[in-house]
């Protein structure tokens, strides 16, 4: 059987939740596709309070926001289905995307398409990596926030980014120890605020440093970490063991992006959005037309820019398909207007010098 919709939205994290319920209130007709039996994709897993404005769901957690977005998508009712525990396993050239949706193949046969389908987590390569107590950053918070299991009781964390810091101040609100907070960079990465919560609870961030290695009978007993010169080489006699049943690994994220180079999409690869990504116009359409995409995959930033997109995403390709309501110039203006506040400073240099080179007329 082949299902005919207006719009598909592949992943239902923030940015797709967003195009969903954007496009639905404009009138489409939206079938989302969520490979987990859950919608809200990282947001489930934020337990912390998000910042920005109002607009973007500041005070709020973010498993609060995962909830609201799923209810309101749920008010709409006939106009959006959502399939959970449906994959996309495939994307043709003649816009037919396939599904594998709870062990059952499916075809669909979309007018148009927003791929929202998030990011992976990257790894490091170091001996005993395959050690049992050797987790993603991602994978220590689904198992804390989302099935509530601690995941040991004496962490090591590599990466002091954003994700790293949250993630740490998470464990230590579940009684765990965070040994210290490893990171290559001089510098940390991640908002100092984040920083000054873990440092004022006792725990060490040490800049100029990686894992050598991780040791231990049948899972992680301790790990060796070093100091390192500007060529990220290791400084003898720097070498320090660091006892411990867990080694988080939170050393950034890579756009999901198969799936578009499957449909055909220009792909350019950009090291400050996190690797390969489609180029895209301001409609945040990609090169082949009527294929949208918004959050992750479209570079790695924060979740409250993939809501925005998701919300830019689900306004054009509603327009494109003729539901373009009184407000379309007012609320594609503010979507544009929040976006640039949030690239805004400093500390957002590389997103907008990497977001330049995605952009394609």
């Amino acid at each position: 059987m082949m299902y005919d919709i207006d719009l598909v939205v592949i992943g239902g994290g923030p940015a797709g939740l967003m195009a969903a319920n954007t496009a639905t209130e404009a009138g489409a007709e939206v079938l989302l596709l969520e490979r987990d039996g859950h919608l809200g994709g990282q947001l489930v897993k934020q337990t912390h309070k998000f910042f920005g404005s109002e607009k973007q769901h500041a005070s709020v957690r973010g498993i609060d926001i995962s909830t609201m977005l799923g209810d309101r998508l749920d008010s709409f009712g006939e106009r959006a289905t959502v399939w959970k525990n449906a994959t996309a396993i495939g994307f043709y050239e003649d816009g037919v995307i396939t599904v594998d949706h709870d062990g059952i193949y499916k075809k669909v046969k979309p007018k148009r398409v927003v791929v929202a389908t998030g990011a992976s987590e990257k790894f490091l390569s170091f001996p005993n990596n395959d050690l049992p107590g050797i987790y993603g950053a991602g994978a220590v918070q689904t198992m804390m926030n989302v099935y509530g299991i601690r995941p040991g009781h004496r962490v090591l964390m590599i990466g002091a980014g954003n994700i790293g810091l949250i993630v740490s101040y998470q464990l230590m609100q579940a009684g765990v120890s965070v040994a210290a907070i490893v990171e290559g960079l001089p510098q940390i990465g991640g908002y100092a605020v984040h920083a000054g919560k873990v440092r004022r609870a006792g725990v060490p961030i040490l800049t100029s440093h990686t894992i050598l290695r991780a040791d231990g009978k049948e899972s992680v007993e301790r790990a060796t970490i070093a100091r390192i010169d500007r060529t990220w080489n290791a400084i003898p006699g720097t070498e320090k063991t660091i006892e411990c049943d867990v080694i988080c690994i939170s050393v950034g994220l890579t756009p999901l992006a198969e799936l578009l180079w499957q449909a055909g999409c220009e792909m350019r690869y950009i090291p400050s959005l996190g690797g390969s990504v489609p180029l895209r116009n301001n409609c945040l359409e990609t090169t082949v037309k009527g294929v949208y995409v918004a959050g992750d995959v479209t570079g790695i930033e924060e979740a409250s820019a993939a809501m925005v997109e998701g919300h830019l995403a689900g306004l054009e390709a509603a327009a494109s398909l003729g539901f373009k309501g009184d407000r379309y110039s007012e609320e594609r203006k503010d979507c544009m207007e929040q976006l640039a506040a949030l690239r805004s400073g400093p500390t957002a240099e590389k997103i907008r010098t990497g977001l330049a080179c995605a952009e394609c007329l």
